[in-house]
């Protein structure tokens, strides 16, 4: 007789299916999680950052108007050409002559004088007879001045020697004229020169520095415009109404200089940065200039405007550069600063506990072997990438409100520690 089997002992209670199909759902999640942090891994090998010492700034690159104490100097016979006494960028004191305008007929005047001068040599080496000690002091001089002029290539000491040369060419002439059997022949030419000369030197207008300053041909019409007792009328609009071009430099002229304040000048630009919405008058800043010079400034003036502020900054280094400018490119380092150096990322942003004066504090957690440590660190400066921060000094804690035993509880961070990016 056949055993009837029992079907209901195959069957498997409906509350261990349950129990199962949890677990399975439980592993799945664990893999699935484990399988994410895997590939996290592998995509970020690292989760921490080592602090070194490094350096931040905050920088913007502007463009500004060069504003000058200058004063243009001009005389009645402009229209005739000048002769430059003091070269581009040359110091000048008051009363110093700068530049001077060539008299009507003094190309004709020139041409005559240095016929004669032609004249005046040949006569003089026709005259082999001449051994005046004299004579040969000055013959050496005039070859050691010729000599000079192989190795002289700035154009203001090229014609002072040529002025010596000729000078010393006179002085011969006149000793030889009266040496000479035919003296008067030779008296006659040097006379003749000399009322040429004279006819050429009270001919021509000599244009002196009204003060002292730095001597400038590039004259652009506005040195009457953008100066400092204009600093009220200035705005975005006024400047941009001007056509400027970044960067151009001014031409020089023929018709008249200036002479420019090397002791101070200014640099007005409109600005929208967090930086710019946040300076005063007074704060010190660094300019970069397109010459890789950076200089120190100050900011002399504040101007609201819509939706920017006006910011004048006063110089008093590299005056001479920017003379050739009107309108340049220039960064502002708003700020620089030296310490231990971090991501933002690593900064934990915490409300400060009841009894600590301050709004907010900053923490970041430093790994030391397997162990993560919460640490109390001051941000001194931040842009948008990194912070520069340090400890906490004792007497700034107890400012803020820590009693001892809180201060001897908190930790300090060193260099080379390693904190959590992202923690």
């Amino acid at each position: 007789m056949r055993k009837q089997v029992n079907n209901n002992d195959n069957k498997i209670p409906k509350t261990n299916k349950k129990k199962v199909g949890l677990v399975l759902i439980i592993m799945l999640i664990i893999v699935i999680c484990f399988s994410y942090s895997i590939v996290q891994l592998i995509k970020h090998p690292t989760d921490t950052f080592m602090i070194e010492n490094g350096k931040l700034s905050q920088e913007e690159t502007v463009v500004g108007y060069i504003i000058r104490n200058e004063t243009v100097i001009q005389g009645n016979n402009y229209k005739n050409g000048m002769m430059e006494i003091k070269s581009e960028g040359e110091k000048v004191s008051k009363g110093e002559p700068v530049f001077r305008y060539y008299s009507n007929n003094e190309e004709t005047l020139v041409k005559k004088i240095q016929e004669l001068d032609i004249k005046i040599q040949e006569a003089m080496e026709n005259q082999n007879d001449l051994f005046s000690s004299d004579i040969k002091l000055l013959e050496k001089q005039i070859d050691e001045k010729l000599e000079e002029f192989k190795n002289i290539n700035d154009i203001k000491k090229l014609e002072e020697l040529k002025k010596d040369i000729n000078t010393q060419m006179t002085k011969k002439a006149k000793i030889a004229g009266e040496l000479s059997p035919a003296g008067s022949y030779m008296r006659k030419l040097i006379m003749e020169r000399s009322s040429y000369e004279n006819s050429l030197n009270s001919g021509a207008e000599y244009i002196k520095a009204s003060e002292s300053g730095i001597v400038s041909y590039r004259v652009d019409g506005l040195e009457n415009v953008l100066t400092k007792d204009a600093f009220s009328t200035l705005n975005k609009k006024f400047l941009d109404d001007l056509k400027l071009k970044t960067g151009e430099i001014v031409a020089s002229n023929t018709e008249s200089g200036k002479i420019i304040d090397n002791f101070a000048a200014y640099i007005a630009t409109n600005l929208t940065s967090e930086e710019s919405k946040n300076a005063k008058i007074g704060d010190k800043v660094t300019l970069h200039l397109s010459n890789a010079e950076e200089i120190n400034a100050k900011i002399e003036y504040i101007s609201e405007e819509e939706n920017s502020r006006l910011i004048i900054f006063k110089i008093e280094e590299a005056i001479e550069f920017l003379s050739s400018y009107r309108k340049i490119s220039f960064d502002i380092i708003w700020w620089r600063h030296n310490g231990l150096k971090v991501p933002n990322t690593s900064l934990i942003i915490e409300k400060a506990p009841e009894g600590i004066e301050s709004e907010n504090l900053y923490y970041v957690q430093r790994k030391r072997m397997n162990y993560i440590d919460k640490i109390l660190v001051k941000v001194l400066k931040q842009n948008k990438d990194y912070a520069i921060i340090r400890n906490y000094e004792t007497e700034e804690l107890k400012t803020l409100g820590y009693d001892q035993a809180k201060i001897k509880q908190l930790q300090t961070l060193m260099l080379h520690d390693e904190i959590l990016i992202k923690p």
